[in-house]
């Protein structure tokens, strides 16, 4: 289809037809998996030709990539309003590759408070190593506020809207404007925000996406992805994970495509569903705070209203002050329905302790109660509220 009419379509009707070969064609409606690691050429010269043009989507060797990487790259940039995009193993693997595509020895970089707790880890550890001093700020923020905390070797600022178990919303056009008037690059985790938030027309210079949430939509798949809007950009993230040796499965990302399909149903169907658990939630006494953007009671809420179109699944809630964190830890341990794990994304639901499980250095994160994180699956709402009201009556 012209590329016009295609974009002006509505999102179920791109992520449906994005990736394909089209719906005139003999064949399959999947693409199929493409692995391998050896690609052959017809001449030296053909592969001279393609060696000089290997940060394209161009075949040279299996970690370049092959059809299947190359239609869901083309997907992922589609939907977070990018150019190009990079696929690698896992979500840590698409935060750690850009803060070493653009940090040097003697650099700094700043990160929120609120960032993902394995981004921390990384910046404390090998960035610390490698002599990249890290900064973590109050993501609440503002303009004036991030200038003050940008010094001359500043060279990335790092965001991550809405905060990793905590859920604040940053101010990212403000922080963009300040740290682009500086000269460094805005980098930002946009899982959550998937679809909801578009990264590049609010300042962001690269947009990081755990691939392995709500994209796989089925907990089975390891994948991240690296996107940016610029060629300028695209060299150097791409270069990057040359040189590192970054690789997806083909396996994987065909996976990945498949899920993509759904995932504009399955957003929805769970973004309503974990509103109306959050509102139930937040009128039960034994609750202090529900921790979701989309609800008014949330401290950046007019920021969600400004910038994102949309919420997702995943929020906090704050115990009342009266429970320790033994009381959560039974409350979690109470719930039939929810699983007890890692991630988020998929269709099941997930429910984990936030309290003793997050580091905070820059004064926030405490909301005066042990809190948790739930995630909301496809699951029925009514049976879902029902398994938290019982784990709720457990804490008396």
């Amino acid at each position: 289809m012209p590329d016009d009419t295609h974009r002006r379509h509505g999102f179920r009707t791109r992520m449906s037809h994005a990736g394909r070969a089209g719906v005139r064609i003999h064949g399959f409606v999947n693409p199929p998996v493409h692995r391998g690691s050896t690609v052959l050429f017809p001449s030296c010269e053909a592969r001279r030709a393609a060696s000089a043009r290997r940060f394209e989507q161009v075949m040279t060797y299996g970690t370049q990539g092959g059809p299947t990487h190359y239609a869901l790259e083309d997907v992922i940039a589609e939907i977070e309003g990018g150019s190009r995009c990079t696929l690698v193993g896992t979500g840590l693997a698409a935060v750690t590759l850009p803060l070493m595509a653009y940090l040097r020895t003697g650099d700094h970089c700043l990160m929120p408070d609120s960032v993902y707790g394995p981004a921390r880890a990384f910046a404390t550890t090998l960035l610390a190593r490698w002599g990249i001093e890290t900064t973590f700020y109050d993501p609440c923020v503002d303009e004036a506020g991030m200038r003050a905390l940008l010094r001359p070797n500043t060279k990335v600022v790092y965001t991550e809207s809405p905060g990793s178990h905590t859920f604040e919303i940053q101010d990212i056009p403000a922080i963009a404007r300040a740290a682009h008037a500086h000269g460094a690059k805005v980098l930002m985790d946009n899982t959550w925000g998937i679809h909801s938030f578009q990264p590049f027309a609010h300042g962001v210079d690269v947009s990081i996406q755990a691939l392995t949430k709500y994209v796989g939509g089925h907990s089975d798949i390891l994948l991240g992805s690296v996107t940016v809007n610029t060629e300028e950009d695209h060299l150097i993230v791409r270069s990057a994970a040359s040189a590192i040796g970054h690789y997806a499965s083909p396996d994987d990302v065909w996976l990945a495509l498949r899920g993509v399909r759904t995932m504009p149903i399955r957003l929805k169907a769970q973004e309503a569903a974990s509103i109306e658990v959050a509102r139930w939630l937040e009128a039960q006494p034994q609750v202090k705070q529900v921790l979701h953007p989309a609800l008014p009671s949330h401290p950046q809420h007019h920021l969600f209203l400004r910038d994102f179109t949309g919420g997702c699944s995943l929020f906090g809630v704050v115990l009342q002050p009266r429970y320790g964190e033994a009381d959560m830890v039974r409350f979690i341990d109470s719930l039939s329905l929810f699983g007890i794990g890692a991630s988020w994304g998929g269709y099941e639901s997930l429910a984990i302790p936030t309290t003793g499980f997050i580091t905070r250095t820059a004064g926030t994160g405490d909301y005066g109660g042990p809190m948790v994180r739930i995630h909301i699956g496809l699951e029925d709402v009514a049976d879902l509220i029902a398994d938290l009201e019982r784990g709720l009556a457990a804490l008396g």
